[in-house]
């Protein structure tokens, strides 16, 4: 079974977006991160912001590059659900240390926080349901 055709099985809330939905959002989302996560690595790794304020990013881009191997690849809701979990708070882990130095850098994670707190919200839901 492919993995879409393992995702179509599944018993999902009726809000669910449609596969073509979660694509579009990520390649909004993804230029964001790209641009102010690699602005904080940057800054942090001219010393120009505590090295320490880089850890939530980067704790946060771990999380969200193996969520989808832990979703489609070992096919496991639970495990996929303690991850996304870990992506939802190091979002705001990570506006929070960034916020004294660089506001504009915590102001656009709304969207990120935004999307993500949907899918934290469908992927409990689907764990729930799939149990």
């Amino acid at each position: 079974m492919t993995f879409m055709e393992w995702y179509d099985s599944l018993a999902k809330p009726s809000w669910t977006p449609e596969p073509a939905v979660i694509g579009l959002m990520w390649q909004i989302i993804y230029p964001i991160i790209i641009v102010t996560f690699g602005f904080v690595f940057i800054q942090a790794l001219r010393r120009k912001i505590p090295r320490t304020v880089a850890v939530p990013f980067l704790v946060n881009l771990v999380a969200n590059l193996v969520f989808t191997p832990i979703q489609f690849g070992l096919r496991n809701l639970t495990l996929a659900s303690l991850d996304i979990l870990i992506v939802w708070g190091s979002i705001i882990w990570l506006a929070v240390a960034i916020w004294k130095h660089y506001r504009w850098v915590a102001i656009a994670q709304g969207p990120y926080f935004a999307w993500v707190s949907t899918a934290t919200v469908l992927q409990l839901s689907m764990s729930w349901m799939n149990w």
